[in-house]
């Protein structure tokens, strides 16, 4: 009778084991509460969670750096590039962006957003792997405990709040009431900080957890003889029939890490895999001609009009005075080609053909210097990226240029007509559309 008893105490809520205390029926008895019963899949363990996070390990670095170099990219040292609000040193960066090579900006960003998207199954597939430690009891039992469950935290919360505000950012849906900029930045930061120290806190773990068992081992175990991991603080107690191999399951997250990759890396690319890209956030029916790529912003949204931009005219400010031009008169200057792409922080990008008057031509027309640079304002009804400041090297690359005319047609009213900015490896945001006024800026 104690001894059935002690085997449904076991079997319902934890073990029951010889120790001291107050005796029941010849045995002492002591209930260790290891796990709730219904995490009771005999996958959870040491090793698949330690296998999950060698899978992230690295693509999440990759992810970091290349998110940063994105806020680099944005020049935020310059006067109006960076609107976030007291980020002191979270708002460092350490180089000027390059103008060279042009597609720079083109492959960070898109391996920044691709990896993100196909990154998602193995966070989701982590997170399941660990949700027992949600409900551990005792929540804190030491210092270090109480430090790794403050950094999982973090962690946890950081990685949730940057992938859904990213996924939304890339489908222009911008349903939370604070920008994405900003708040991508602090949680970038947050999410930095935790995952560092969790690295360091858990990587011994994850290499013991490791070798407990081979590679070789689990590709050939099938699902009928996969066993629970011996032990561990995420192994079921109670552990239900497998329904599926440890190798079946790096399958399934594998498998669909690919397939949302291979259904998002289109519109990074040009040519036939455009097609593919099922969760582009804009319509892939774009019409016929050099016009039809991609447009974030549509001059209707902007408040520009035809009227206004057939009434337009550019003013260039600077050591000379201020000139305006129409755009018959600019169409009049040297005018140079150049393939280049247009690259958005969605990730989406294309490369065009694109033809105008160089930055650095218009600088010395204003009176300007090799060493000065340039403030570009859009004459848009407001809103964001209405203006931006160039650096020296954007200002005066032989690439960037005030752009007229796309694949030898003139520029449509929602790409920019009557002009627009096009800088070498520079964020699509800088490519400033509907451009009203160059103000030359001394170094």
């Amino acid at each position: 009778m104690p001894s059935r008893l002690a085997g449904r105490v076991g079997s319902a809520y934890g073990t029951v084991t010889r120790a001291s205390g107050r005796p029941f029926g010849g045995y002492h008895c002591r209930v260790e509460i290891r796990e709730r019963t219904i995490w009771r899949s005999p996958l959870r363990g040491p090793w698949l969670t330690a296998a999950l996070g060698l899978a992230l390990l690295v693509p999440l670095v990759v992810v970091i750096v290349t998110g940063l170099l994105s806020y680099a990219a944005y020049e935020p040292g310059l006067p109006g590039n960076d609107a976030t609000p007291s980020k002191e040193l979270l708002g460092f960066y350490l180089f000027d962006w390059p103008t060279d090579p042009p597609w720079l900006y083109r492959l960070t960003q898109g391996a920044h957003v691709a990896l993100g998207i196909a990154l998602v199954p193995v966070v989701l597939a982590k997170l399941w792997s660990v949700i027992p430690k949600l409900f551990e009891l005792p929540p804190v039992r030491s210092v270090a405990h109480a430090l790794e469950r403050a950094t999982l935290l973090l962690l946890v919360g950081g990685i949730v709040f940057e992938f859904v505000t990213g996924i939304l950012n890339i489908q222009v849906f911008y349903v939370f009431p604070f920008s994405f900029y900003t708040a991508h930045l602090y949680g970038a930061w947050v999410f930095i900080g935790a995952f560092v120290a969790h690295v360091l806190l858990k990587f011994p773990t994850l290499l013991r957890s490791l070798r407990a068992r081979p590679v070789r081992e689990v590709l050939t175990t099938s699902t009928a003889d996969t066993l629970p991991d011996p032990d561990g603080p995420l192994v079921a107690t109670d552990p239900a029939p497998p329904t599926i191999s440890r190798r079946g399951a790096a399958a399934l997250v594998g498998g669909a890490s690919a397939t949302l990759f291979g259904l998002y890396i289109g519109q990074t690319l040009d040519g036939p895999l455009r097609r593919t890209a099922l969760f582009a956030p804009h319509d892939r029916d774009l019409g016929e001609g050099a016009n039809a790529f991609p447009v974030n912003k549509t001059a209707a949204t902007a408040g520009v009009t035809r009227e206004r931009a057939d009434a337009w005219r550019l003013e260039l400010a600077g050591p000379s005075g201020t000139r305006r031009f129409t755009r018959a008169e600019l169409t009049d200057l040297p005018q140079y080609t150049h393939d280049l792409p247009i690259a958005c922080v969605e990730g989406w990008s294309v490369s065009c053909t694109w033809t105008g008057v160089r930055l650095a031509d218009l600088v010395r027309l204003a009176g300007g210097t090799p060493d000065d640079r340039l403030f570009v304002e859009s004459f848009q009804a407001g809103g964001a990226f209405g203006q931006v400041s160039l650096s020296v090297g954007q200002s005066q690359a032989d690439e960037s240029l005030l752009a007229l005319f796309v694949g030898g047609e003139e520029l449509s009213l929602d790409h920019g007509y009557p002009a627009r900015t096009i800088i070498p490896a520079a964020p699509g945001v800088h490519a400033t559309k509907w451009v009203g006024r160059l103000t030359v800026v001394s170094a």
